[in-house]
């Protein structure tokens, strides 16, 4: 797994990713075939990329962290949302909140619906089964003995307890596993995490494949453009520690840069909108309007709360005792709040009439902070996490230039639809609904925010739009479908250009309702299958 580009491969995969890492594992199995994974940043080398806590640390970091950020918001009084993407090997996977979540198997029969042939939830469980290695054991939907590990929460604060005794008061189930028969309910997350670490893609794929002379990983190898032969993707370009070199793809590229960097890519190679490009000077190549459209992600808003409970990280982290003794805590017993991922218990809940299944996802977090994970509040506090899980509202991702150093334009138009308005206040009430319930109220000292100024709902929606935004799931910008305005087919090949396929979240037709990371890697493990089974193809003719 030598860090040389060589001049050719097999295959290459450009984002070392929650789906690249997959998909350059997967394939790399097979010995007579040569897999080069290109990578943007650099090694996973940082200590905080390998502590769950550490997404506090490394989610802006100024080399880890694309740093991106939305155009303004129309919805959000014209605000501009940070957009953290990882940019180092695992991607996001390396930076992002550990929770282990599937999505409704409902989201996949829905692709299905949608003509993704193959893409149901009976066809996609085999691919979260191998990709898991799941504490609790096997069983008939999940699977033990697979790179990713999944494990129980390690750090049981009584806040989080009693967020879930709320949620009971309130009549909702207790459920012990949000990727089980059901997903609504109350009860703690899983993590992707073993032995109190975090375990992000490059962990759980890449460190077992080091050995292997046909794995080629290539850091700080930005992606620039395709190598095009007509309508064929022949290799990729891009610029490495300021030289531009070029590789060749004997067999395939697969795009794994995520729902920014594939249509990004795409374009900058000529394949996109027409107009778009020509707009920029740059020549087209292959008209596909999809790319770059359909952008989806989930919305948060969070609500934040003074407690007279200790257990809050706020106490604990405000003194350099409390600091020490949280990292002795981790260091002995790889146990505390240097465990804690970006959720400790969660609900599912149903929040608008009609709807069959939650809408409405639910974080709590035993800590309060401002706008962003960066500081802590100085007083003890918790934050319970609003999230809507399948919002109506579409963006689309654009090209600022033809230089490819430039970032994406991110056009996320968040809260365009009444639906998207109406499920994200009626998410906020039955938040504060859960703080006031008995269990949680005994700790309540006073609502931070949005605070007793936020009592209507249109006083709800005006906060709402003045401090709400990602919770770091964007998708759906190279959507997968049956019919022919779609970006990639159900084998998650580009329509009109040869030896080419995207496997990330972009693929994704419409976002699953939870966390993000789980599907991405799945997609990378079913790509990687599609792949081998052309290549057999390939050989029996």
């Amino acid at each position: 797994m030598a860090d040389v580009l060589p001049l050719s491969a097999d295959y290459v995969v450009v984002g070392a990713g929650s789906a690249g890492c997959a998909v350059a594992a997967r394939l790399s199995e097979d010995p007579g075939v040569r897999v080069v994974l290109l990578e943007a940043g650099g090694r996973d080398r940082n200590p905080w990329l390998h502590v769950p806590i550490g997404y506090a640390k490394t989610m802006y970091h100024p080399t880890l962290s694309w740093n991106l950020m939305t155009e303004p918001e129309p919805n959000l009084d014209g605000r501009r949302v940070p957009w953290p993407r990882g940019r180092t090997l695992g991607g996001s996977s390396a930076i992002n909140g550990l929770l282990y979540l599937r999505g409704q198997p409902a989201d996949y029969d829905h692709w299905r619906q949608l003509g993704c042939t193959g893409w149901s939830f009976e066809d996609v469980l085999p691919f979260f089964k191998r990709s898991e290695d799941q504490e609790r054991g096997p069983s008939e939907l999940h699977g033990t003995g697979g790179p990713l590990a999944v494990s129980d929460m390690r750090d049981r604060n009584p806040l989080a307890e009693s967020f879930i005794a709320a949620a009971a008061e309130l009549g909702f189930p207790h459920n012990p596993d949000f990727n089980g028969a059901t997903q609504e309910g109350a009860g703690l997350y899983q993590t992707t995490s073993r032995n109190g670490w975090r375990c992000s893609a490059a962990t759980a794929y890449l460190k077992p494949a080091r050995s292997r002379p046909n794995l080629v990983v290539v850091t700080d190898a930005h992606s620039t453009g395709l190598l095009l032969e007509g309508r064929r993707a022949a290799g990729v370009k891009l610029v490495r520690h300021g030289a531009a070199l070029t590789i060749r793809a004997e067999r395939e590229v697969i795009l794994c840069g995520g729902a920014i960097a594939s249509p990004q890519l795409l374009m900058l190679s000529g394949i996109g909108p027409a107009e778009h490009l020509r707009s920029l000077s740059i020549e087209v190549v292959h008209e596909l309007p999809q790319v770059g459209r359909n952008l989806q992600d989930h919305f948060q808003a969070r609500l934040a709360y003074r407690v007279n409970q200790r257990a809050s990280m706020n106490t604990r982290s405000r003194s350099w005792w409390g600091k020490a003794l949280m990292g002795a805590e981790f260091a002995l017993r790889r146990t505390g709040p240097l465990t804690v991922s970006a959720g400790t218990a969660g609900l599912f809940a149903r929040v608008l009439p009609g709807s069959e299944t939650p809408d409405v996802q639910y974080h709590f977090l035993p800590f309060s902070t401002g706008t962003t994970m960066l500081e802590l509040h100085p007083f003890p506090g918790m934050t319970i996490s609003a999230c809507q899980l399948r919002p109506e509202s579409r963006g689309t991702i654009t090209l600022a230039s033809a230089d490819p150093q430039a970032k994406a334009l991110i056009h996320a138009n968040y809260l365009a639809t009444e639906t998207d308005r109406r499920c994200m206040i009626e998410g906020v009430k039955l938040g504060r609904r859960l703080a006031q319930a008995a269990a949680m109220a005994r700790w309540v000292e006073e609502e931070i925010s949005p605070g007793a100024a936020a009592a209507s709902d249109d006083e709800i929606l005006a906060w709402i739009r003045c401090t709400g935004g990602t919770i770091y799931h964007p998708s759906g910008t190279c959507r997968m479908g049956g019919d022919a305005e779609s970006v990639v087919d159900p084998e998650l090949r580009v329509r009109g250009i040869e030896g080419l396929r995207v496997a990330d979240a972009s693929i994704m037709p419409t976002v699953v309702s939870g966390n993000t990371n789980a599907p991405a890697i799945m997609i990378g493990e079913k790509c990687a299958e599609m792949v081998k089974a052309s290549a057999r193809v390939r050989l029996a003719a």
